[in-house]
């Protein structure tokens, strides 16, 4: 199996998916279930705390140790909604918890290379969330479906996915979950080359995540804060060939007490060696090394092949520049 496989799903196809996620949750119907074994609000619960746990051992393994987790967390969700009984909320709810637990798989797929299998699961979570009636759940999935799409795909339908989420979510979203959306169309934007419609999207990601934390603020936006965001803005900055603003992004987020190290270290490694291409472009081979550095130490124990592609082309940028002492150490240890 070829990992590394790109999309396969055209724009056209991709089109009909989020017309038919439309279409589906405005045409919510009842939802009950008569199999053998009954299942309560309780045990509900129990699987969303599952899902949590595993959202935060991918935030510190990385996707390669957890594909087998998350797909096993998929499966019996699934069986439970094919054996169990349950009331029509229970079912709701057992629904959006299949949705987050596809969402994960496909994750968790994405980031080790798996784009064709990523694809199948993103498409069950859309399924998944449609029945539930719960259409911040889908939304959520969308916009990292969005992320695939930027990365393997057609950034314009990376900007289909996530405003199709913003449109479905327009009068259910909390700010923080409307900021998350916000700069994540942002960096799909900054993909597709609008710098004028990602620095809009970026400055509304910023007024949002000012409006502060709320009550309904769904779990699994715990990451969502100003520090993400400004790495987000200095990830788009550094697309749009701007080394410089790239810089004070990444600095701003830093100074915004962004938890990399200790809680994202495969999210902080990306955007460190990002960080390193701008000083790069600037000829600061200082810092580009320093900052480099700084993204192995983070990539220690993470075991992900999106983070490591990412280190692996900075090094080949760095390799033009082996003739100097910094550099040429930072290679030779590292190779």
């Amino acid at each position: 199996m070829d990992r590394r496989k790109f999309l396969t799903m055209s724009s056209a196809a991709l089109g009909a998916l989020i017309t038919g996620w439309q279409d589906a949750m405005a045409a919510l119907t009842s939802l009950t279930s008569s199999g053998r074994r009954r299942i309560t609000s309780e045990m509900v619960t129990h699987l969303e705390d599952r899902l949590d746990r595993l959202r935060r051992l991918d935030d510190a393994l990385g996707s390669a140790q957890l594909r087998d987790l998350a797909m096993t967390e998929f499966a019996f969700i699934s069986r439970l909604i094919n054996e169990a009984r349950f009331d029509e909320p229970t079912g709701r709810r057992l629904f959006a918890a299949a949705a987050e637990a596809a969402r994960c798989c496909a994750w968790v797929h994405f980031d080790d290379g798996f784009h064709a299998q990523a694809e199948g699961y993103f498409e069950a979570a859309q399924r998944a969330s449609a029945t539930a009636g719960d259409p911040l759940t889908g939304a959520y999935a969308m916009s990292f479906r969005a992320i695939q799409c930027y990365t393997a795909g057609d950034p314009r339908d990376a900007v289909a996915c996530v405003e199709a989420a913003q449109v479905q979510t327009k009068s259910k979203a909390t700010p923080r979950f409307r900021a998350m959306l916000a700069a994540r169309v942002a960096r799909s934007y900054s993909k597709a080359g609008d710098r004028r419609a990602c620095a809009h999207a970026l400055n509304a990601a910023r007024d949002l995540i000012a409006a502060g934390p709320h009550d309904d603020d769904p779990p699994y936006l715990y990451w969502v804060d100003l520090g993400e965001i400004e790495m987000i803005a200095g990830s788009s900055a550094l697309q749009l060939g701007d080394p410089r603003e790239a810089i004070r992004r990444f600095d701003a987020a830093i100074e915004a007490n962004y938890a990399g190290d200790d809680q994202y270290p495969r999210t902080h490694a990306i955007y460190l060696a990002r960080a390193a291409d701008a000083h790069l472009s600037l000829r600061d081979l200082d810092q580009a090394v320093a900052a480099a550095q700084h993204a192995v130490r983070c990539l220690g124990g993470v075991d992900s092949a999106r983070s490591t592609a990412t280190l692996e082309e900075l090094r080949g940028k760095l390799a033009g520049y082996r003739h100097v002492p910094v550099v040429r150490h930072f290679l030779d240890l590292t190779a």
